[in-house]
């Protein structure tokens, strides 16, 4: 499975990306409020995986541990993911565990289970190249924190781009 994450408007998406495969589970900000990560451990403790948080996005966790590719699709905001993409990663955070272990002189998580998913994220926006830059290694960084070396930051310019995520779905 491929989980796709994205921030563009519902009309947006659908105008743009019609007729996914059935392999592809996409995430938009459009299932209701979603809950900010409030940091209780209820993810890792009391239910491993998925968010104490009872709405459409708790199963994040779960989603990330069944899909071979996470995709993000995002509007880059001061070097970093829109506000909607990065709570879904903080929520996404459950297919982790709490425990931390030294890789690259840098402290990451353990996996609750082996996986690795390729990682391919897809900024867009008006970033200056500081911010590109910034993106670009926030996308490693997280990218080391999923255990995958199979990643890819991509800045998207103009619409023909696209096709670029087309493809990886």
């Amino acid at each position: 499975m491929k989980l796709l994450l994205h921030d563009l408007d519902p009309a947006v998406f659908a105008e743009r990306f019609p007729g996914l495969p059935g392999d592809v589970k996409v995430i938009g900000d459009c299932h209701g409020v979603i809950h900010p990560c409030i940091g209780c451990f209820g993810c890792w403790i009391k239910t491993p995986g998925v968010c104490v948080w009872k709405d459409f996005y708790q199963d994040l966790g779960k989603w990330l541990v069944q899909c071979d590719t996470l995709l993000l699709l995002t509007r880059v905001t001061y070097g970093g993911y829109s506000p909607f993409v990065k709570n879904c990663m903080d929520r996404i955070i459950g297919g982790l565990l709490p425990f931390f272990t030294k890789r690259n002189g840098e402290m990451h998580h353990v996996t609750r289970y082996r996986i690795s998913p390729a990682l391919r994220v897809y900024g867009y926006g008006d970033a200056d190249r500081a911010e590109q830059e910034t993106f670009r290694n926030l996308v490693e960084a997280n990218a080391l924190n999923l255990h995958t070396t199979d990643f890819r930051a991509v800045w998207l310019d103009h619409s023909p781009l696209l096709e670029d995520v087309k493809e990886a779905l």
